[in-house]
């Protein structure tokens, strides 16, 4: 029986369509983009209209908005670094509580150097508290740092409203859309949005390469520096390959956007509602605005660790939340943030699609997970019991 990958939250499989994309560039078409010979210069038209793809799935104004990173902690760390650079008498940054590490401790190794931050809570649906945000906004804010989607539970945040409320004093607004890139549709013309960060490895593109939208007008200070790359913004010699398959990537993402955005969230809906039938359990997240390939469900008085094990076992692939967190026998920070109950908070396991998720895999699921479930339940009561009778008086055993 084929193996079953529900967890493109954590990475996506190359599209083979990406691969063949990129194969002539590690050979043939090897030159060094800044070289000014031929093995240079013809590499040039496949980075044009590399940037001019991705150009297109964001909605961005002009392709030079575009800057090529190794990923998206690399563009988050650019985004706020500069801000904090460029905005003159600027010193404190707005974020929320459920932010992917990359921002997160980027903002405490900053809170050392006396970098004020707001921390924006969620509520138990990993909504944002809007009250809170803008009260958190002053004439000191430098950077607002909202993600565009939660990589756990998938909740969507109004980011082009906290974008506009953010410019009216004068702060740059930048968002994480790791996860909502290449998901759902986005179109920065229509929004305050003035930096945004995206990694290719999450919309079926190769890993090791990103890029940071950057509004034109808005100052950029670079985080590495040497050559004169991506118009001075990022130095290092271009991954011509990885650059040419993020673009095919974005090119695939953007023909097939809606129809797979329907078929995957039919897809999601039918999984959790086949898993809430099993009782004692409940999705976390906001339901109605949300990715819709992602689905958080926590199993009442169930261990997580030990679902995704042996889901594993029988060839099935989620995770316990967020894969730059896995191995933590902690909840998340995104689920103490929304303070899940004790209950549920250590049986959360993550389920997430993409277009290769196939009917027949959804079932399967369905099929070997109350059997594990019930098990692992069986085991809890077990348990129980045995501590209930050991807290008994002696006389009484």
């Amino acid at each position: 029986m084929r193996p079953i990958y529900l967890d493109n939250n954590a990475t996506t499989r190359a599209d083979p369509l990406v691969v063949a994309a990129m194969l002539p560039f590690f050979s043939a078409q090897f030159g060094n983009a800044s070289s000014a010979h031929a093995f240079g210069t013809e590499v040039a038209p496949a980075l044009k209209q590399a940037r001019r793809k991705l150009q297109g799935l964001i909605g961005a104004a002009f392709d030079h908005e575009i800057v090529f990173t190794s990923g998206a902690t690399e563009s988050d760390n650019t985004a706020i670094l500069s801000a904090l650079a460029v905005q003159e008498g600027r010193d404190e940054i707005v974020t929320t509580a459920v932010e992917h590490p990359s921002v997160l401790s980027l903002i405490k190794e900053l809170g050392r150097r006396g970098i004020k931050t707001h921390l924006i809570p969620v509520d138990a649906s990993g909504r944002l508290d809007i009250e809170t945000y803008r009260n958190a906004l002053s004439k000191r804010t430098s950077i607002v740092s909202v993600m565009w989607a939660n990589n756990e539970t998938g909740t969507i945040f109004p980011v082009k409203s906290l974008a506009k409320m953010a410019r009216s004093v004068g702060a740059l607004f930048h968002t994480d859309a790791v996860q909502a890139v290449g998901r759902i549709p986005i179109n920065l013309k229509t929004t305050d949005i003035d930096m945004l960060s995206l990694s290719g490895h999450k919309f079926h593109g190769p890993k090791g390469i990103g890029a940071l939208y950057v509004r034109k007008g808005v100052e950029l200070r670079p985080l590495i520096f040497g050559g004169p790359q991506e118009r001075r913004r990022r130095a290092g010699t271009q991954n011509v390959p990885g650059i040419v398959g993020l673009g095919k990537a974005a090119e695939l993402a953007a023909a097939h956007l809606k129809k797979e955005q329907m078929n995957i969230g039919a897809l999601r809906d039918q999984l959790e509602q086949g898993i809430l039938a099993l009782g004692c359990c409940m999705v976390l997240g906001e339901i109605k605005n949300r990715l819709p390939n992602t689905s958080n469900i926590a199993f009442e008085h169930l261990e997580a660790e030990a679902i995704v094990h042996q889901l594993n076992r029988n060839g099935i692939a989620v995770s316990l939340g967020s894969a730059c967190a896995s191995g933590s026998m902690e909840p998340s920070h995104v689920l103490r943030a929304m303070g899940v109950p004790p209950a549920f908070v250590r049986g959360a396991v993550r389920f997430s699609l993409s277009h290769e998720t196939a009917p027949d895999e959804i079932d399967r699921v369905l099929q070997v997970l109350p059997e594990i479930t019930a098990k692992q339940r069986a085991l809890w009561r077990a348990c129980q019991e045995r501590a209930d009778a050991s807290s008994q008086p002696a006389e009484l055993l």
